[in-house]
């Protein structure tokens, strides 16, 4: 008798987040990262999601100095077990994003790229862009711009912006570790100014796939967001 062929499914790829926390929280006045959101740190929250996805095996968090040791106590408080580096960041997010994709372990396929400060990421939104980026390479959330766009010129709006033509960008951006680590290296030793991690791989003509992002995905930066993070609740207990 001949065996019957049977459809194998291709191995999921290996994956790290990489988490840049190294921000000074200029705007906020205090570390962002470790305020309250529902009596956890933000942080906490942030790492929480990606500590819940399966799909996760690594979790790299790259900081200020002053912050490695009391991080790396909240996450052992936490009890969260995929966190692998607490390391310092660089001069800049590109140079903090690339310490971290030099912390991953060797056999890590895919980076996730997330803000430590969007601590509202939601499971479906980390699976959904991972899916996408598993089959394309490389993908980044957005949302549609809610507001009228218009275009200024010495303090002037001279035309519209079609809402239908742009949107804004969130993390989790995924991409491909080495694709990733090179643009990084070249958009640094360019000296070029990157917006975010997206503009790295865009610049060496990588087509990063969009992915429907979600408004709750906020990004904190101001008191007044830890009020709306509040209204939006969090997904899973921490």
């Amino acid at each position: 008798m001949f065996g019957i062929n049977k459809k194998t499914e291709p191995p999921i790829p290996t994956v790290a987040a990489v988490i840049p926390a190294a921000g000074s929280s200029t705007r906020m006045g205090q570390n962002k990262l470790m305020l309250p959101l529902q009596e956890i740190p933000v942080l906490a929250h942030t790492v929480s999601a990606f500590e819940q996805c399966p799909l996760v095996r690594d979790i790299i968090v790259v900081c200020r100095e002053q912050d490695i040791i009391p991080y790396s106590r909240l996450f052992a408080a936490f009890g969260f077990s995929k966190v692998r580096h607490v390391l310092r960041g660089g001069e800049t997010r590109a140079h903090s994003v690339l310490a971290g994709l030099h912390a991953c372990a060797s056999d890590i396929e895919f980076v996730a790229i997330h803000d430590g400060a969007r601590p509202l990421i939601s499971q479906a939104l980390i699976a959904r862009t991972l899916t996408a980026a598993f089959a394309d390479g490389a993908a980044a959330p957005v949302v549609p711009v809610k507001d009228s766009i218009k275009r200024i010129e010495n303090g002037r709006i001279v035309c519209d912006v079609p809402r239908d033509s742009i949107a804004a960008v969130q993390t989790p951006q995924v991409f491909r570790r080495n694709q990733i680590a090179d643009a990084l290296h070249e958009a640094i030793a360019d000296g070029a100014v990157l917006t975010d991690d997206c503009a790295a791989v865009e610049r060496i003509g990588v087509c990063v796939t969009a992915v429907p992002g979600e408004y709750c995905n906020l990004k904190i930066t101001t008191p007044e967001d830890i009020v709306i993070a509040e209204s939006f609740g969090i997904e899973e207990e921490v």
